[in-house]
């Protein structure tokens, strides 16, 4: 409930596998759903591609030749793949992952010169902010795949996604520094996803890190060689959507609402969680599994 009202309020080289197979597309003109102003359809082709199967969506940053940047019509479309039918019981989970060599380098430094004036560079940063919120608000866990170079808030987006599992040729950097622009919004989600310390440190001087650095430092979940990144992904993926979207949903929610809290309020907060968690269907059914010895069989 929590994560569907948050959701309310807000209104890579190994990606070609997503073409092949059964994968069904999303339907025709679902970007132009949603809150007012966001997933307005975009001239030119959409800059993301979003297929679903098994109750896995895999949104592709699609856009290569501009190293997947997340310019406004990026993040609208993006945006507008992770909230169509986020409600669905048929979804348990997202990947997000990349065409080409770069994962993303960040928001598109065309769209930040002072030719579109404050008004446009705050609707960029505003965009960004949602779908990074809208990342932790989804009723779903959300993966990001990495297989390349993720930069700035690309660095951002991989830091806001629930899972990150990157091959071992990939690394992280916010060098906004570099140019005179401070990585600020990418600061929110790297500060809470790394030590102060390595946060600061990436952020002051806009060096990169490893995905091994990364791993230790806790930006990631796991680092895998690159011909297995695929199925690693693929393999947590399934075993998430093999798992009771409810249960998920109510924990995910409760896990992000607890970290802000002080240690009595967050175990009252999840305490209730867990009563909760008792009270689904999907809640007595795997405790009754259990005690019989039989597999679950979950609503949804």
């Amino acid at each position: 409930m929590a994560a569907a009202a948050g959701l309310r309020a807000l209104g890579a080289k190994g990606s070609g596998w997503l073409r092949r197979g059964p994968w069904a597309p999303l339907t025709t003109g679902f970007c132009s759903g949603g809150p007012a102003g966001i997933g307005r359809p975009e001239p030119g082709p959409r800059p993301t591609i979003a297929r679903q199967r098994d109750g896995i969506r895999n949104i592709v940053l699609s856009d290569p030749k501009r190293r997947n940047a997340l310019s406004l019509a990026m993040l609208k479309s993006l945006q507008s793949d992770i909230l169509h039918e986020a409600e669905s019981q048929d979804l348990k989970v997202i990947i997000i992952s990349a065409e080409g060599p770069v994962f993303s380098s960040g928001h598109d430094l065309k769209e930040l010169t002072d030719e579109q004036g404050p008004d446009y560079h705050a609707e960029v940063f505003q965009t960004c902010s949602e779908v990074m919120m809208l990342i932790q608000n989804h009723p779903v866990p959300i993966i990001a795949m990495v297989n390349g170079l993720a930069t700035a808030a690309g660095c951002q987006l991989v830091a806001s996604c629930d899972i990150a599992v990157a091959s071992d040729k990939s690394s992280f950097a916010t060098p906004g520094v570099n140019i005179g622009v401070f990585c600020s919004t990418p600061a929110v989600a790297l500060g809470r996803a790394v030590p102060r310390k390595v946060a600061l440190e990436m952020l002051f001087t806009g060096e990169p890190i490893s995905a091994q650095e990364a791993l230790l430092h806790g930006l990631l979940s796991r680092v895998v060689p690159e011909e297995r990144l695929e199925e690693e992904t693929m393999r947590i993926a399934r075993k998430v959507a093999s798992l009771s979207r409810s249960v998920l949903s109510l924990g995910k929610a409760a896990f992000y609402r607890q970290l802000a809290q002080d240690l009595r309020t967050a175990y009252h907060l999840t305490s209730q969680t867990m009563v909760d968690n008792l009270g689904l269907p999907d809640g007595q059914e795997g405790v009754k599994a259990f005690l019989q010895k039989r597999k679950p069989v979950w609503s949804h």
